[in-house]
């Protein structure tokens, strides 16, 4: 009985757990709704306004204690040359939760005005606390008692991660290192991996409409996992149409596992937003993965967010 109940335990936890060893939520597709912040500290500060969003991800809908995760973030350019923003998370997935926070630094230099090129370095410093409740478990007996698994079973780690951004005219590509550190808290057994780095890529280019009111950014987010080889791959793509007050925005992302044959994972499509100060834009993923035993709820992405302006010029490396 105690390792059925362990076994659903591990069903119910896994993609929360695999998230808790990466130390860094899963980005979903959070960094297309106009909020690469999220991915890559660099872009702290990056524009001439500050910007908040808040984003909630929820998956198989209809369910009960659906996985489901709520996302807060800011930032903002405090001097010329440098941002400053936070992510805090809230993830809950059946009997498991971790909460965590990120706060980032970036600072942004003019490599050559002519051609608007720029350099721009970000670190972040991360936090996350995981837990399992196993208080409501019952083993058949009107309880639950297993040496493996206690009612308060949690683990808290500290991290780093640094990145790279590199613009040029229209151009951009960033690069992420992820969990310096290796984990030093285990909570499983000592199989647990403790090397846990990830690396990041994020590239693609703008193209711009000859009357200026449209744009296509097509672009590719590939993510690699140290500790045992595994990668993804994002191919993405966005449209853009400008108004008197905003724009309006539509694209699509696909994501592969790379190790298997780079078939499809899922297909998500975009839409949102932007009128004057206010943002909103949500997106829909259809896991098309056959292993999934739900792959006909999907994942439902809903963000909304402001935009404040700023007291200062815009500086020269941002116009």
């Amino acid at each position: 009985m105690k390792k059925i109940f362990f076994a659903i335990i591990v069903l119910l936890t896994l993609p929360t757990v695999v998230n808790s060893q990466e130390l860094k939520l899963a980005p979903y597709t959070q960094y297309l709704v106009e909020n690469p912040f999220v991915i890559s500290p660099a872009y702290a500060g990056i524009d001439d306004v500050n910007r908040l969003r808040v984003s909630g991800v929820f998956q198989w809908i209809g369910m009960e204690n659906a996985p489901n995760t709520q996302l807060l973030s800011y930032d903002t350019r405090f001097s010329e040359r440098s941002g400053a923003g936070f992510v805090f998370y809230n993830d809950k997935n059946g009997f498991t939760k971790q909460l965590g926070v990120q706060l980032s630094y970036a600072h942004h230099l003019t490599l050559d005005d002519s051609n608007d090129q720029y350099l721009s370095f970000g670190i972040s410093y991360k936090f996350n606390h995981f837990k399992i409740d196993v208080s409501d478990f019952d083993d058949g007996s009107g309880g639950y008692d297993d040496p493996g698994i206690d009612a308060g079973n949690s683990t808290s780690n500290h991290n780093f991660e640094f990145s790279a951004l590199y613009r040029i005219e229209r151009f951009y590509i960033s690069l992420n290192a992820t969990n310096i550190l290796n984990k030093n808290l285990k909570i499983f057994d000592d199989e647990e991996p403790i090397k846990l780095r990830n690396y990041y890529v994020y590239t693609g280019y703008t193209f711009e409409s000859k009357s200026g009111e449209y744009e296509y950014e097509p672009s590719i987010y590939f993510k690699y996992f140290e500790s045992d080889g595994r990668s993804v791959t994002d191919l993405n793509f966005k449209a853009r149409k400008y108004t008197d007050d905003g724009y309006l925005w539509a694209g699509i992302n696909t994501r592969f596992i790379n190790d298997q044959s780079f078939k499809p994972l899922s297909i998500s499509p975009l839409i949102g937003l932007t009128k004057q100060s206010f943002y909103v834009g949500y997106g829909f993923l259809w896991d098309i993965n056959e292993a999934s035993p739900l792959n006909n709820a999907g994942t439902h992405l809903l963000t909304l967010g402001y935009n404040f302006e700023t007291n200062r010029d815009t500086p020269k490396w941002l116009k």
